[in-house]
């Protein structure tokens, strides 16, 4: 049994932008407590992506490509007398960003740019312009929703 459910933490703005989603995605891309790391490359990523995109600003490429990242649908595990059935589920607010969040990172992460900052600029770009990996990837989970529907009725 679970104790408790853990406190939402609430995370400041971000400085330059004001905006919350910036802060938990520089969290996100951090490595060993380097914060001052990620967030240069998530600043410089943002800057490549306005000069990149041309008529957008960078802060608009980043909310399109979350938005466009988010889950809808996702597939969960569950046994039901000794067989395991994919099981079609709603996606939470919270873990739709944290998944788009997460995506992102790990896709700019495995691209063949030379920097970090060009590799995430290069995601972020393509998220917003709904191609890429991490677009893909969203596009996979919400087909195996839509392939497992025969199960939701084992919601629960």
């Amino acid at each position: 049994m679970r104790r408790r459910k853990a406190p939402v933490r609430e995370v400041m703005p971000d400085p330059i932008y004001g905006n919350k989603v910036i802060t938990k995605f520089i969290n996100s891309l951090m490595y060993d407590g380097k914060k001052s790391v990620a967030t240069e490359i998530m600043y410089g990523a943002l800057k490549v992506a306005e000069t990149k995109a041309g008529d957008k600003k960078g802060i608009e490429v980043f909310t399109e490509a979350i938005d466009n990242v988010k889950p809808i649908m996702e597939v969960k595990s569950r046994r039901v007398g000794g067989a395991t059935y994919q099981v079609p589920v709603e996606v939470r607010p919270a873990r739709q960003q944290a998944l788009a969040i997460r995506w992102i990172i790990s896709f700019a992460r495995k691209r063949s740019e030379r920097t970090m900052i060009e590799k995430l600029a290069g995601e972020l770009l393509d998220a917003a312009n709904s191609k890429g990996a991490s677009f893909k990837k969203k596009e996979d989970t919400y087909k195996m929703a839509e392939a497992n529907k025969a199960f939701a009725h084992y919601r629960w």
